[in-house]
């Protein structure tokens, strides 16, 4: 059974969801599922921009016959050649032997490398500005290297203008029969999501992002159709400044995300009463994690989302404690900045984990240290709480700058 939605009057939404999936490139959780959102124009000429993963295979191919109703396919559109848009093009190919592949020079390398098909007799090569005439509709091709692969394009449709986003724009989260953001909270059920995906996914590559944006911005954009999550048709300029802010790495809320790396409790514990004594400093923007019971996806996706961080952690085999560590070194993979951040170490005989912490973190751009390094050993003892409470003042008076 297909389960398609129209868009208008000749362009169909043939995606499907997976709520099996546990984990998105077989590392980021994904709790709510995850969509592979395929588009079918039914012009003069009919075209399938990109596919889908083999887990929906059934689903896809059912849609797009729908779609087609009896009608070959002319043309496949591979805006991104990673394999949950691209694992079916070999299948669709039997199904539609005569359909040409459009894409461009890195992509057609990439199908020969993932499949063993005569590419050669079916391509269309395209590159930047080239277009694509189906009758009413005119496609044009934008390249948008490292967003997140370096064979990434977009496809703007200058008729009804529509941008084919790729991976741009995307989020996790499978879609429950809205499939637009307009449909749906946003903010409240899909922002979280979107944040952690575009950070994490495409986190390290905010230049590429910003190019891709600047060409997006001569535009007129009327509806952005992403390879994951909700079609945007409202409200667009709201979703594109915040890739604009995630992008540029500037904080997306002034606030204090206190991540804790904790054996016994007792780093635990510190974190929790700097955490109060903040709130009673007028602090309202406080996110409290232990990194031990976080995935790091999440942990990452809050660093980008607030402007002020404090790390606080254990000291373990002499140095930092583990999930600390890995936090640590994600954000400088995925090339956080332009934060302010606080240190707190724990040790019973050799703290030593507030100076590697700051190690790490001078490595990244622009990342100012908040006082001194708040020493523990063991526990937070009651004459320790003026230090406690004069670090809460540091970064209230850092954020009131």
């Amino acid at each position: 059974m297909h389960n398609i939605r129209k868009i208008t009057e000749d362009l169909y939404y043939v995606g499907a969801s997976d709520r099996r999936l546990s984990l998105f490139e077989n590392v980021y959780p994904v709790p709510r599922g995850v969509s592979y959102n395929s588009y079918v124009i039914t012009d003069e000429k009919t075209v399938l921009l990109d596919t889908a993963d083999s887990a929906v295979g059934q689903q896809f191919f059912e849609n797009v016959a729908a779609a087609l109703q009896g009608r070959g396919l002319d043309y496949l559109v591979v805006n991104h050649m990673e394999p949950d848009h691209c694992a079916l093009i070999e299948d669709l190919l039997l199904r539609y032997p005569t359909t040409t592949i459009v894409t461009n020079a890195k992509a057609a390398a990439m199908i020969r490398q993932f499949f063993t098909f005569d590419l050669d007799s079916r391509l269309m090569l395209v590159k930047e500005g080239d277009t694509l005439c189906t009758g009413r509709h005119t496609l044009t091709f934008v390249m948008a290297p490292m967003v997140h692969w370096p064979e990434a394009m977009v496809s703007y449709d200058t008729t009804d203008h529509i941008l084919f986003s790729a991976d741009a724009f995307g989020t996790f989260g499978a879609l429950n029969g809205n499939i637009y953001a307009d449909e749906v909270d946003f903010d409240r059920d899909w922002l979280d999501d979107a944040r952690r995906y575009l950070v994490n996914i495409v986190g390290k590559y905010g230049m590429q992002v910003q190019m891709l944006l600047k060409k997006a911005a001569s535009l007129d954009l009327q509806m952005i159709c992403p390879l994951h999550g909700p079609i945007w048709r409202k409200d667009i300029a709201y979703f594109v400044g915040k890739y604009d802010l995630w992008s540029k790495y500037e904080p997306e809320q002034r606030g204090v995300m206190i991540a804790y790396g904790s054996i016994y409790g007792h780093t635990a514990a510190a974190a929790e009463r700097l955490a109060m004594l903040l709130a009673e400093r007028g602090v309202r923007g406080i996110a409290l994690y232990d990194v031990s019971h976080t995935d790091v996806s999440t942990l990452v996706a809050e660093s980008f989302r607030y402007s002020h961080l404090v790390l606080a952690s254990s000291t373990y085999n002499n140095g930092i404690f583990t999930p600390m560590e890995n936090l640590l070194l994600d954000l400088k993979s995925h090339n956080l900045q332009n934060r302010s951040v606080a240190i707190i170490e724990n040790g019973t005989w050799a703290p030593v984990s507030g100076k590697l912490m700051k190690g790490i973190l001078e490595e990244m751009k622009s990342m100012t240290m908040i006082g001194d390094t708040l020493t523990l050993k063991s526990a937070l003892k009651e004459e320790q709480t003026p230090s406690l409470a004069t670090l809460a003042d540091q970064i209230v008076a850092d954020m009131n700058q």
